[in-house]
């Protein structure tokens, strides 16, 4: 089989890097946009460095990422926490620049390049059902389910799918970001925060030949907490 190509966005840490190793394991080949450098050691993997706070200059970045994609994964997040009454603008529009506006100019950009039977997936949370004191961010992140459910028919013909896995709260560095401290992360009923290697694993289901046949949908992996 030929060796598949994926861009991912948000390679340097927690879930980007967690789904980055899973494809590379894999055999994929791999386009990755992060701030910092991945941590990955392979030769199958091009990182191209991008500020993901500025959606603006992400088309430009792309250009040297030529046709033949075989999916496009958009992994970076933030979180920054606020009650009614104390809510930053500038926080605001940081997760929307992040979530929503990085995943129209990554879609928008590359859709023309995605090889038919293609897949795109987008990382979203548990969180976009809303949560008290994390408005902005559910917003931000209730934003990316309805850009897939929207996208999805778009593509369709050439069986291109779009999906987004939404996890609950997991291991990784940023449930340690003191932007988010007034609102500390639940363990779910499971007895464990998610690990990223199992949003890595529901992502790679996606992108293989079992998933072919999901789109528009959203998945949600909460170890319980949303019971």
């Amino acid at each position: 089989m030929a060796e598949r190509h994926a861009v991912v966005t948000g390679v340097s840490s927690g879930i980007g890097a967690a789904i980055a190793t899973r494809l590379l394991a894999e055999g994929w080949r791999i386009t990755g946009i992060s701030r910092t450098a991945p941590p990955h050691e392979s030769g199958r993997l091009r990182w191209i460095p991008a500020d993901l706070a500025r959606p603006e200059t992400l088309s430009a970045g792309l250009a040297p990422v030529a046709g033949g994609v075989d999916a496009v994964v958009r992994a970076a997040g933030v979180q920054r926490s606020a009650r009614l009454g104390e809510l930053s603008e500038e926080d605001g529009s940081l997760m929307w620049r992040i979530h929503v506006q990085t995943a129209s100019v990554l879609a928008d950009t590359l859709v023309d390049r995605v090889r038919d039977g293609g897949r795109v997936v987008l990382v979203g949370s548990r969180t976009m059902t809303g949560v008290p004191g994390k408005s902005q961010y559910a917003a931000t992140k209730a934003a990316l389910a309805a850009l897939a459910r929207s996208w999805a028919a778009e593509p369709a013909p050439r069986a291109v799918t779009v999906n987004v896995v939404a996890p609950g709260p997991t291991d990784t560095p940023m449930l340690r970001d003191p932007g988010r401290s007034r609102t500390p992360p639940v363990v779910p009923p499971l007895g464990r925060l998610v690990r990223p290697e199992e949003v890595a694993g529901l992502t790679s289901f996606l992108l293989g030949p079992e998933g072919g046949s999901l789109t528009g949908q959203t998945l949600v992996m909460c170890g319980g907490a949303s019971l």
